[in-house]
């Protein structure tokens, strides 16, 4: 039978503010357990929740990015589940009435473009963290430490419809996610620490059915890779449990990572097993026109807007635009090398924010924030090649000289003497001399083999060290050999 995955994902977005939704208690991460939690977030008795506004207008930003309608009034509800982290045994989150209500986010698989329909985005509170590790009671028996420095972290939920078809769909659009919400400033998008985590709902059906099957849910995924693993496991999983014959229930699930496989958590509670119903101790939350214009005034240029004005005034392609947006400070690198020369240089400067740039980032595992070359460096490289100063092959080599902090490529090129060579009498006097001593050679072109002349053509750069004008030398060797 031919199976259909359906899958919808709901992502954590811890917000990027400095105290906590309800209470003024710091979210840095990395203090000592339980230092940063006040009368608030323990919810001891007396004590009474205040809207974080920084929280609901990283809510509002979010929203206008993704075209969607912001609600003028929504409401906070109590969730209740049971926890040992959850101090007030229930969590404060939006239901019926939530922030951001629709909206879409475009975004590329392979070279398709998909657009998905995003359901709503609602604040809520983070709960605290049970520890499980190195933790013993008095008599020396295994036992679970309660650290609540999390306990109400902003977070906003991001819900989408259950459109994804497939595990490469869902990774593509969590990577999209995450750089919109690291583009827009409202996330730090520390996977490590939490601040970007996925829930997978995954089902099958038969190909051709329109009604959905059972679903699971994934929990707390916090890296791209195990997104997809996990996903397809959990698709092959309910597959094989189908084909023989029995049934899937209806459950959250944890994705171990060291077995490449996911397991039973605990049954799949439904809305209602929440008893969810307004916070009394919260006033709905108002949003004027007068905010979220102010939010709108403040908004940058957006990736897809950023991607489709590359694509129309600089002419690269919708790769290329795609690759130059996935980071905001990336995009903005590439403007700033571009706004030292010409548009139509565009391409260049992609090609080499794409190659040695990204490469050279990736072989020493730096961020991109630690790059040692500045806009102004580079662009001095690319002038040097586009007036035919160096060869592209030379330029690598300057490149590695301008990152180790040896210059500028003016410097490197005059201190280390790798101008190019374009003198064409020069050039013509060495391709008399190689075609002399590669008699052999040359008969080997003329009897047709064109690796004879990429032969020939290297042993020309050979003797120059790479300084000839590449264009040069294939243009007069192929005068003289014809």
């Amino acid at each position: 039978m031919n199976w259909e995955i359906v899958i919808g994902l709901e992502t954590h977005v811890q917000l990027a503010t400095k105290s906590k939704i309800f209470s003024g208690s710091s979210t840095a991460f990395g203090a000592a357990p339980n230092t940063q939690a006040n009368l608030v977030d323990m919810a001891l008795p007396g004590s009474l929740p205040v809207m974080n506004r920084d929280a609901v207008e990283k809510a509002i930003r979010f929203g206008l990015a993704i075209g969607a309608t912001v609600a003028p009034w929504s409401v906070f509800a109590r969730k209740h589940y049971f926890y040992p982290d959850l101090p007030k045994n229930y969590q404060i989150s939006q239901y019926e009435l939530p922030v951001v209500q629709g909206g879409k986010l475009s975004f590329l698989v392979g070279e398709d473009v998909k657009t998905l329909n995003l359901t709503r985005a609602h604040l809520e509170e983070d709960a605290g963290k049970s520890l499980h590790d190195d933790y013993f009671g008095p008599n020396g028996e295994p036992a679970t430490g309660i650290d609540l420095n999390r306990t109400g972290t902003p977070l906003l939920e991001i819900v989408t419809e259950p459109e994804l078809r497939s595990a490469a769909e869902a990774v593509a659009y969590a990577r999209a996610l995450h750089s919109l919400v690291v583009w827009l400033g409202i996330c730090d998008g520390n996977l490590q620490e939490g601040s970007f985590r996925c829930d997978a709902n995954v089902s099958v059906r038969p190909k051709g059915q329109k009604e959905f099957g059972t679903r699971t849910e994934i929990k707390n995924v916090n890296s791209f890779r195990f997104l997809e693993r996990a996903i397809l496991f959990e698709a092959q999983r309910q597959i094989e449990v189908l084909e023989d014959g029995g049934v899937i229930v209806q459950e959250t699930r944890l994705y171990d990572d060291v077995n490449d496989e996911t397991r039973s958590m605990r049954t799949k509670e439904d809305a209602h097993d929440y008893r969810y119903f307004p916070d009394p101790d919260l006033p709905p939350l108002h949003i004027s026109d007068e905010w979220r214009q102010r939010v709108q005034a403040d908004m940058p240029e957006l990736p897809e807007q950023r991607r489709q004005r590359y694509i129309d005034e600089l002419g690269l392609s919708a790769y290329d635009a795609a690759q130059l947006t996935t980071r905001r400070d990336f995009s903005d690198y590439f403007e700033a090398t571009l706004a030292q020369l010409k548009p139509e240089q565009a391409k260049i400067v992609a090609n080499w924010m794409m190659g040695d740039v990204s490469a050279t980032l990736h072989q020493q595992e730096l961020e991109f924030s630690q790059i040692p070359v500045t806009p102004t460096q580079l662009a001095g490289l690319i002038t040097r090649i586009t007036d035919n100063t160096i060869s592209n092959k030379i330029a690598r080599q300057v490149f590695q000289g301008i990152w180790e902090g040896q210059g500028d490529a003016d410097e490197i090129i005059a201190s280390q003497g790798l101008k190019q060579i374009n003198d064409s009498g020069a050039i013509e006097a060495l391709l008399d001399q190689v075609i002399a001593n590669n008699a052999d050679i040359v008969e080997q072109y003329r009897a047709g083999k064109q690796k004879a002349f990429n032969s020939l053509v290297g042993k020309v750069m050979k003797e120059t060290k790479g300084k000839a004008n590449p264009a040069q030398v294939n243009e007069l060797l192929k005068q003289k050999l014809s």
